[in-house]
This record gives structure tokens, sequence and C-alpha cells, in this order.
């Protein structure tokens, strides 16, 4: 992956980064991969819990810098980044691909397994009089067909992006919040789509294994919704939306791109078709969030 000089290994001999024009608290540098130590560090996050303010606290520095804030969670059952099997020899470079094109392939192959897993099968009666009718693909993409429906219109922005990020970050760290361990880490990336890649996130291996076709997406999403990636489990995305849909057709059109990126939100969510997680989870959300089974 095409990446910026890393200004990360400067902090091994300054943990203050005053060389960087920083002010950190205590923390620690992360080499761990699934392969042994990385041949530098892929991130650096604060030994203390993160909260409220923290993000602002940075200011303008770290991105100057070349270092991108975001907020972790080391309380998962996998523990900290060390723990995440990350995989930064697996990453392309999220430029090199084409939102639009990722899509259409995961939607289109999707699509195809799904038509026909619907199909008669042995057993298939006696599945349904145990656990009822599932839904048919088709209703479930309803109003969308099998073929990919192409990428939503932009929406008009409501916040500045990176004001929504910190409102969000202020969320998530502050008490009650589902990170059960937040701390905030800095991440060297050129843009904030790109920090998945940029350390080798493996979260949603099961589904794609170059988290950098994942990113080209977020960098579309970045242009026409305002996100920022702003937290990251184990194997959850969270990003803060700036310019959310506002109609719930314009929702529909958002929820398709997020089955495609993300199927496990709708077929293993509360919302099982995608007019119902439009209305549920785009609609106006300020926030997006992703998990891979």
């Amino acid at each position: 992956m095409a990446t910026l000089p890393n200004p990360l290994p400067s902090l091994a001999a300054d943990p203050s980064g005053r060389a960087l024009g920083l002010e950190l608290p205590p923390g620690k540098l992360i080499d761990a991969t699934d392969d042994g130590p990385w041949h530098e560090p892929l991130l650096w996050h604060t030994e203390a819990p993160a909260a409220p303010g923290d993000w602002a606290a940075l200011g303008s520095a770290p991105r100057t810098a070349g270092l991108l804030p975001l907020l972790i969670d080391v309380g998962g059952v996998q523990g900290g980044p060390e723990e995440w099997e990350l995989m930064p020899e697996e990453m392309s470079y999220p430029g090199d691909h084409d939102a639009d094109e990722v899509l259409a392939g995961y939607w289109e192959e999707y699509a195809q397994d799904e038509l026909e897993a619907d199909a008669n099968h042995p057993g298939k009666e006696s599945v349904t009089e145990l656990f009822g009718e599932a839904e048919e693909f088709a209703e479930t993409i309803a109003p969308h067909g099998v073929q990919w429906p192409g990428l939503a219109p932009a929406a008009a922005p409501e916040a500045d992006a990176d004001d929504r990020a910190t409102e969000v970050a202020d969320s998530l760290a502050g008490g009650g919040s589902w990170l059960k361990e937040p701390r905030l880490a800095l991440v060297p990336a050129r843009r904030s789509a790109d920090i998945p890649a940029a350390i080798g996130w493996s979260g949603p291996l099961n589904y794609e294994g170059d988290v950098a076709r994942l990113c080209a997406v977020l960098r579309s999403w970045e242009e026409r919704f305002g996100v920022r990636v702003v937290a990251l489990t184990f194997d959850q995305l969270v990003l803060s939306v700036a310019a959310p849909p506002t109609t719930p057709a314009e929702a529909e059109a958002v929820a398709a791109e997020h089955f495609a990126f993300c199927p496990d939100n709708i077929t293993q969510g509360e919302s099982e078709t995608l007019r119902a997680y439009g209305a549920d989870e785009v609609l106006g959300k300020r926030v997006w969030s992703f998990w891979w089974d």
C-alpha cells in the first residue's frame, strides 16, 4: 500500500511528540500483526481511557504531522489492537479501486449466491417448519433488483465533517457508550477513509481480505456524505456522517450501498429489509456502524 512517511517511529525516542508539534499523554506504539512485528509502528494509542474533549484537544497538530485521530476499543473479547491479527501486508492502495465497481461486484456476487439459495433444496420444508419462512432475496433488497442500482447521489451537508466527527467521538468516549474501553489513537494515513487499510485492519476478513477495497468506498462516502472513520473495534467500524440522507428514497439508495458494503448489517441485524434498514439506520442518522461476522 502506498503511504506517506510514517512519523510514529519518532515517538519511540520522543513519547510526548514534541518534535512533531504534539503534546501527547502516555501511550504505546503498536506494531503487532498476525505474522509478527511489522517493520514500523502501525498506530499509537493512549494508555488512559478516552474522555469527551480528548479528540478536540488534539487540534490540527496531528494532521500537520501526517497523523489522524481514531478511537479504538481495547476492552472487547479480542482485547486491544495487538491482538486483532492486523494484516498490513495484505493491503493494496484505496486509490487503486473504484467505489462503484467494488460495490457492484459485491452486490452481484451476493445476489447470485442468494438466488441460488432461495431455490428449493432437500430439507427446505423441514427447515421452514422449524424456523419459519425466511425473507426471499427479492423482498430483502426491494425496491432494488438483482442488478446493482448504482451509487446514491450526494446529500447536502448539515455540519462540517470534522466537527461532526468530534461530536460523535465525544459521544462514544462518554459514559454509557458501547465501546467498553475506548482509547484515543493516532494513525499515519492520507485521509480518514484510509485508516482501516493503513493499520491492516482485518475486521471484515470473512467478507473481504483487502480492506483497501472497502476504503475506496469510504473515500466515496467522504465526498458524498461527509463521513469520517471515528472508531474501530476488532470487527466493527463506526463512521460519523455530516451529510446524511434526508428522504426515504435517498435513504433506500444509500441502504443498497450499505448492503453491498456489509450484508451482515441487514441479514443479521434488526432491520431485515433494505426499506426497513434505510428508515431505521440511514435516514437522518449522524452515525453509521458496520459489523462483520
